[in-house]
């Protein structure tokens, strides 16, 4: 028998949409493989969920954002996927790019040079486009799910402004 977590591992990730209705991928290589997933990361000890969300934009593409609000929080047991003996949550914003956007954003796929840790690249995927199975992570996958199935709720009025 599996031994169960003992330890939560808590991460947050921006919802971040524009005024053409798309949502903004991370593409990137990390623990040895490529993956799609929304951009965010790590909560650090100490820190609120936004200001992690803050802090994990300009760590990775110098960009400052406006969170607007909550989205979703993992509702299930969700073992990390990177991580043994944790348990994942992560929790989910609505937010967008402040001006100007920093960030290089391609319309391709993996848009780096060769698997190196921590390589990175974002793109906008129209929300009619976006393929749930397309997405590494099991909560990231839920949450594509989600986002598509609201997407009258989301669009167009808080985020009409193009980004």
């Amino acid at each position: 028998m599996e031994a169960l977590p003992n330890k939560f591992n808590i991460r947050v990730y921006g919802l971040f949409l524009n005024g053409r209705n798309e949502v903004l991928l991370s593409d990137e290589f990390r623990f040895g493989m490529a993956m799609t997933k929304f951009p965010g990361g790590g909560l650090h000890f100490g820190e609120g969920t936004i200001d992690c969300l803050v802090r994990e934009m300009r760590e990775e593409g110098m960009q400052e954002i406006e969170v607007s609000e909550h989205f979703y929080t993992t509702d299930f047991y969700q073992k990390a996927f990177f991580m043994d003996g944790q348990q994942l949550i992560s929790i989910y914003y609505k937010a967008r790019l402040k001006e100007p956007v920093r960030i290089k954003i391609s319309d391709k796929i993996f848009d780096f040079a060769g698997q190196h840790e921590g390589n990175q690249s974002f793109r906008w995927v129209p929300l009619k486009r976006l393929d749930p199975e397309e997405i590494t992570l099991p909560i990231d996958r839920h949450v594509a799910m989600l986002l598509k199935n609201r997407e009258n709720e989301i669009f167009p009025n808080k985020f009409s402004k193009k980004t």
